[in-house]
């Protein structure tokens, strides 16, 4: 019975990769066509499911300044750690990136700051 279990948790903890390869193992050799793993692994065969998992650097894009202008730029400002000028312009060319290459947790974090400010903003 432990044997079972363990096989159990083996195939519940498989990738999608893994499980595509499972479902080709059973299809070519057993003739088996599992359609819960043929489902599963439909999306990974055009990479899309693949990309977002593995998404390590976010870039923040402030798509509109919002009602409140001088509170982005001056939040833009302390955000960047550039000047006045540099930060007005990046606030009047928006849709414009904010800052590019950075951690999931430090891109919400800037967002969340964004948004309260009144700053329409994207994660990309």
């Amino acid at each position: 019975m432990a044997d079972l279990k363990d096989f159990a948790e083996q195939l519940v903890n498989l990738t999608v990769k893994e499980v595509n390869e499972l479902a080709n193992i059973l299809k070519d050799e057993y003739g088996i066509v599992p359609a819960a793993a043929a489902a599963a692994a439909g999306p990974a065969a055009s990479g899309d499911v693949e990309a977002e998992a593995e998404q390590t650097e976010f870039t923040v894009i402030l798509k509109a300044a919002g009602q409140s202008k001088l509170a982005v730029v001056k939040l833009v400002k302390e955000l960047t750690g550039l000047g006045l000028k540099e930060s007005k312009e990046i606030v009047d060319s928006a849709p414009a990136p904010i800052k590019e290459g950075i951690t999931k947790d430090e891109a919400e974090g800037l967002k969340a700051a964004l948004e309260e400010a009144g700053a329409e903003v994207e994660l990309k």
